[in-house]
């Protein structure tokens, strides 16, 4: 008897053993990233940011046949003509697109997933601060970098958010009427009375790139003092409620009649059309200097000039909260990048947007210009544009645009009404 108990209990032993050997672990806790939870669902259906895996593109390529559309919300009128290439090469995709500025562009993305619609696929625009904070930020953007470009974009380039473009922001001056040099060489010189009422630019409240510039001008204070210093041989003065040197620079511009325009081309045309006696300088996007070849403009870009040469301003791309059309974006997105084929070795003949150079640049083709540069340092500089290497420059600060920016803001407004 005692022996059929205990082995009766060596069994029950193996038993239980054996259960606890096939036991289902319990299942791990999902991981939350933060998102809120549609997003999140649609970020995993979609493969995007944590959910991303590896990128296999003949599976996207065939989703986005599928989806048959991309739609995109642009601060650049030049995205129709990036559209009719892309649907060139994937004709089953219909591109729809909206030239929206880069204010608008924003807006429009905020306004309208606050009223829980989400239409756009893409988003590409201008404007470091509010593009970083508010929309990356706020997870209204998703960052995408197609695979194959990652070893060729600097990671400063691609993260937090891809830059599909960077654009220079300079002073530029009519060459016909001062062929042998710049008029000055020093940026406070646009301060005295002899440019009073002769300096240009675009009204940075209707640009954000121009915005960029001028606000990143104000975030180095430090270097407009010693510009000062090193032109008048003093140190400088600051009007009552002025902050420091870059405000100052700002609130002496505009205090010099400073003329305010429209538009970048109205501003490109003021200085640089031919046959003028006494044009003004141009505060301006160095993409406009393109005009001079199409307009037959004389536009030069100011260099050497102290503090600073050229301010360089991403235009970032990103894909928006719930597109209706993930994979046609992450095929969208690749393609603003260019053909991965270029080399620094490669020839590109303009113009850029038609034949064997259009087929090479793709989306990159109708921004292939002098004062641009693509993010891969694979992809040579355009004709005209091999100064860019040689400017002093300065890169927008998308903290200060977003810490600082709207005292900046206030600033320039009230000193406007003054």
């Amino acid at each position: 008897m005692r022996k059929r108990v205990i082995a009766t209990l060596l069994v029950l032993v193996f038993l239980l053993s054996g259960f606890s050997l096939f036991a289902t672990a319990p299942a791990e806790e999902p991981v939350d990233y933060g998102y809120p939870l549609e997003m999140d669902t649609w970020l995993q259906d979609a493969k995007l940011g944590p959910y991303e895996g590896a990128q296999d593109w003949d599976e996207i390529k065939r989703l986005a046949n599928e989806e048959g559309e991309v739609i995109i919300y642009s601060s650049s009128s030049r995205i129709a003509t990036v559209g009719a290439v892309f649907m060139e090469q994937f004709p089953e995709i219909t591109v729809t697109y909206f030239d929206l500025g880069s204010v608008g562009t924003v807006e429009k993305t905020i306004s309208e997933q606050d009223a829980n619609l989400f239409n756009a696929d893409v988003i590409t625009t201008g404007g470091s601060g509010l593009v970083i904070h508010e929309l990356l930020g706020n997870f209204r953007l998703v960052n995408f970098v197609p695979d194959m470009y990652v070893d060729q974009i600097p990671e400063e380039m691609r993260e937090p958010l891809l830059m599909r473009i960077v654009e220079g922001y300079v002073l530029m001056y009519n060459t016909e009427v001062y062929p042998d040099a710049p008029p000055i060489s020093n940026v406070w010189e646009l301060t005295e009375e002899r440019w009073r009422g002769k300096v240009v630019l675009k009204d940075p409240m209707a640009s954000l790139t121009n915005k960029m510039g001028l606000w990143t001008m104000v975030s180095h204070a430090d270097e407009f003092a010693a510009a000062y210093k090193d032109m008048t041989g003093n140190s400088i003065e600051l009007h009552e409620g002025v902050p420091d040197a870059g405000y100052e620079f700002i609130y002496r511009l505009l205090h010099n009649d400073l003329i305010i325009l429209s538009s970048g081309s109205k501003v490109a045309q003021a200085s640089g059309e031919m046959g003028q006696t006494d044009p003004p300088i141009a505060i301006t996007g160095y993409t406009y200097n393109r005009y001079n070849a199409s307009k037959g403009y004389a536009n030069g870009i100011v260099t050497p000039l102290t503090p600073f040469e050229n301010i360089i301003a991403p235009v970032y791309t990103g894909i928006a909260r719930q597109a209706p059309h993930p994979n046609a974006a992450k095929l969208f997105t690749a393609f603003l990048l260019g053909d991965i084929s270029i080399t620094l070795d490669t020839v590109l003949t303009p113009p850029y947007d038609e034949g064997e150079s259009a087929q090479l640049l793709q989306g990159l083709g109708p921004y292939y210009e002098p004062g641009s540069k693509s993010p891969r340092d694979t992809v040579p500089l355009a004709q005209g544009g091999e100064a860019w290497y040689d400017l002093d420059s300065w890169i927008v600060d998308a903290d200060f645009m977003w810490f600082e920016g709207l005292k900046v803001q206030d600033f320039w407004v009230q000193e406007v009404g003054n």
